[in-house]
């Protein structure tokens, strides 16, 4: 799949329902010609990356902070769902080394986790595999409840810069634990 973005935001979002802590591994590949070297995901004004792979997260959100309630609500307003108690969100940074957990600068609900950095094997497909378990248990500290959505993004809205990049075959399996 081609993902194009003009100073904007391109995504696909598939709403899904698994089982509660179940295991997964989650395979996937992209490829990526350039990166955003403007984009910086700690800031709130340039939060970019030419790929993202989103899970999100059943749970209780009981939790959630005032400020975590209102951007629910304004989430459901615009897309008809609430904010989901987990987001976890896997990029190709410019600037972060691989295995880097960052807070989202909107929410402490959503963590970014890099999978990929730097320029070295841009122009090429990198396939990824992942520990779904593991990674939430790295970046929220307990470990996952059900997935409720899977989402691609690719976004130069913040920067105002264009980008384009592609995604391959996705797949999330039980694993053998």
């Amino acid at each position: 799949m081609r993902a194009q973005s003009e100073k904007g935001d391109s995504m696909l979002r598939l709403p899904l329902r698994t089982a509660g802590d179940a295991h997964w591994i989650l395979r996937f590949s992209w490829f990526v010609e350039r990166l955003n070297e403007v984009a910086n995901l700690e800031d709130r004004t340039l939060d970019d990356a030419v790929v993202r792979v989103i899970l999100q997260f059943e749970g209780d959100r009981s939790g959630f902070t005032e400020r975590d309630q209102r951007l629910s609500e304004w989430i459901q307003l615009a897309t008809g769902e609430p904010l989901p108690h987990a987001t976890l969100m896997y990029v190709w940074d410019a600037r972060h080394p691989v295995g880097t957990v960052l807070l989202h600068p909107r929410t402490d609900r959503i963590k970014v986790l890099v999978v990929a950095s730097g320029p070295d094997r841009l122009g090429q497909w990198v396939d990824i595999e992942r520990d779904v378990h593991a990674d939430h248990v790295l970046a929220f500290g307990t470990p996952p409840q059900g997935l409720v959505g899977l989402g691609l993004m690719t976004d130069a809205n913040n920067t105002e810069q264009a980008t384009e990049s592609w995604y391959g075959p996705l797949s999330l399996l039980a694993s053998a634990r």
